[in-house]
């Protein structure tokens, strides 16, 4: 948590020497309290705007962390991972073919059938293209991968790679590139 208005408000405090209570509504002050506060507001705003962005990565690296798990934390092989990336791509599907059974005959889709099917889109396209995630074939990165607690800067450890749908595998960074 931000904490510039509980130091601002400590310092103005200790100036005055004592508890702040009366302050002009225009002094130097009260303008360096609002200043405090407006950026705390920033920045509490930015952090939920970037664990938004993150939590997808967060989810399916927990996807990929319940598979080594089921393997019994030991690497896995090519096309044991395949399997596992369109079981990842296709975990929508039922709920998808639910809304659109539900959807009146000639009725728009709702917006969260809409963002659904996006999300969907979005997950068979790098699936074809390159599926980004966590080398499960290196032991010491499914090792690493149990050990995760879902702390965001312990992935910068592991190592990554693209697995594209013809089986070829590259390397790729931390954290991912968006296009």
């Amino acid at each position: 948590m931000p904490k510039t208005l509980e130091k601002a408000r400590k310092a103005i405090a200790k100036k005055r020497g004592g508890a702040i209570e009366a302050l002009h509504a225009k002094s130097r002050d009260s303008r360096r309290l609002h200043k405090a506060q407006v950026r705390d507001d920033r920045l509490v705003k930015m952090s939920e705007a970037r664990r938004k962005r993150d939590q997808p990565l967060i989810t399916r690296i927990a996807f990929f962390q319940g598979a080594t798990r089921e393997n019994e934390n030991k690497p896995l092989e090519l096309p044991a991972i395949q399997k596992k990336i369109a079981e990842f791509c296709h975990q929508h599907d039922e709920e998808y073919d639910e809304m659109k059974k539900a959807r009146r005959q000639g009725r728009p889709p709702s917006a969260k059938e809409d963002l659904l099917r996006m999300k969907m889109e979005a997950l068979h396209k790098e699936e074809r293209d390159g599926f980004y995630l966590p080398d499960l074939t290196n032991e010491k990165t499914t090792e690493m991968l149990d050990r995760w607690d879902g702390n965001w800067a312990f992935l910068t450890n592991l190592t990554w790679v693209k697995i594209q749908a013809s089986g070829r595998s590259a390397p790729a960074s931390f954290p991912p590139q968006t296009n």
